[in-house]
């Protein structure tokens, strides 16, 4: 066997144990929101429903958490849309790498979240002849979305065990599960300020405008910032 061929092997050997490693990582969220979801008064289904196929945690937290605070399904939906915007820059920046072609580019786009896009441009783009960005994408993407779901599942049942989660608190837990799912994402001073300037905003206007407009507010105005911030790198 040629020395390319074993560099190769090593170096899959090792994408696939750290998409793993993230998917079971990951899983641990997915477990929160299966549980979260089941308290917010979603059943089994809906909240699977959601995972399976928003598949974007961020969007999925903001969706329940809109809806339990009382929020109209129109302010839910419009707010986990402003989360999610962010995967089409994602998927911009993905698909010259991954060359997706036919309904291979509709599983890719699901695939396409902050952990896939991470894992698959961490890896030089050129070696391997691009393999390797490749197979961290689709590597971590189906890992996470197996596990995620899998333990969605296992949250969701768990929950609607017990009977009335709320006599537990757990109903509690919901905004304390959406801040752990952002907190890791916050890794510099501006990312950092946007987050503050959002809770701002929001806690601002929770006391005088109805449930669900805090949520769409804070989102624009990290929206506003990134843009701005871009055409300023630019």
């Amino acid at each position: 066997m040629s020395e390319a061929a074993l560099d190769w092997i090593s170096a899959r050997s090792e994408i696939v144990r750290n998409a793993l490693s993230i998917g079971f990582a990951v899983a641990m969220y997915g477990l929160s929101f299966g549980a979260l979801g089941t308290t917010t008064g979603f059943t089994i289904a809906q909240t699977m429903a959601l995972s399976l196929l928003m598949f974007t945690g961020a969007s999925q937290f903001t969706l329940v958490s809109t809806i339990a605070s009382g929020g109209t399904a129109i302010t839910a939906v419009l707010a986990s849309w402003l989360m999610g915007t962010r995967n089409t820059a994602y998927s911009m920046r993905m698909t010259p790498i991954l060359q997706a072609r036919g309904p291979e580019r509709f599983v890719a786009v699901q695939l396409t979240i902050d952990e896939s896009t991470a894992m698959g441009l961490a890896q030089d783009e050129t070696a391997f002849q691009g393999r390797a960005s490749r197979l961290a994408f689709w590597a971590t993407g189906l890992s996470v979305y197996i596990l995620w779901n899998t333990s969605t599942y296992i949250g969701a049942v768990s929950v609607s065990a017990i009977g009335d989660p709320k006599a537990f608190g757990l109903d509690a837990a919901i905004a304390a599960g959406l801040f752990a799912l952002v907190w890791p994402q916050i890794k510099s001073r501006l990312e950092l300020s946007v987050a503050l300037g959002g809770a701002l905003v929001a806690l601002c206007l929770t006391p005088i405008v109805p449930p669900g407009i805090p949520v769409l507010a804070a989102a624009t105005v990290a929206i506003i910032i990134g843009w701005v911030t871009t055409r300023n790198d630019a």
